[in-house]
């Protein structure tokens, strides 16, 4: 794939997709350490603590919605390259716009939906932690609006496969 942006400077998307690689690898880089912890508590100190199950569901959110946000700025998402290539230029450029306007679509919806459980649930506890119930939909909410911002510029640059 040819992208316009591979040897111009760095953009304000670009910087926004590089921090939300790095809350990608941050969460997954957590959910690590909560896990190690978990089982070092569990078989050797004979304590399982029971925060460490719903912060490690939040840091698994983190980690897919801030990774597929990233995914979707890189172009390098979920696609049919062999069967684009196939198609004449117009029809590329048509299937691009296409792909941008569903993952705006979707990541709006995320978006949208994940701002509405996270308020409904921010008066209920979680279990196992001192933490409202709906901050495990913040990471969905983020990274579905950033999915969709960074789907937008998509929609007048679609991706033309190289023949």
């Amino acid at each position: 794939m040819t992208d316009a942006h591979s040897t111009a400077s760095p953009t304000a998307l670009d910087r926004l997709a590089t921090v939300a690689t790095a809350l990608s690898a941050g969460g997954l880089a957590g959910m690590v350490l909560v896990q190690a912890w978990q089982v070092v508590a569990r078989y050797l100190l004979n304590d399982l603590p029971s925060w460490t199950e719903p912060l490690t569901l939040v840091l698994l959110s983190t980690t897919l919605s801030f990774g597929a946000a990233a995914g979707v700025h890189a172009r390098s998402h979920f696609a049919f390259p062999l069967l684009v290539r196939l198609m004449p230029i117009a029809a590329q450029r048509a299937l691009g716009r296409l792909s941008a306007l569903l993952i705006v679509g979707i990541g709006g919806l995320l978006a949208v939906g994940g701002a509405q459980l996270l308020l409904d649930g921010l008066a209920v506890k979680m279990a196992g932690a001192p933490l409202p119930q709906g901050i495990t939909f913040l990471p969905l909410c983020a990274g579905g609006a950033l999915m969709a911002i960074f789907a937008l510029p998509q929609l007048w640059r679609p991706t033309i496969e190289a023949n």
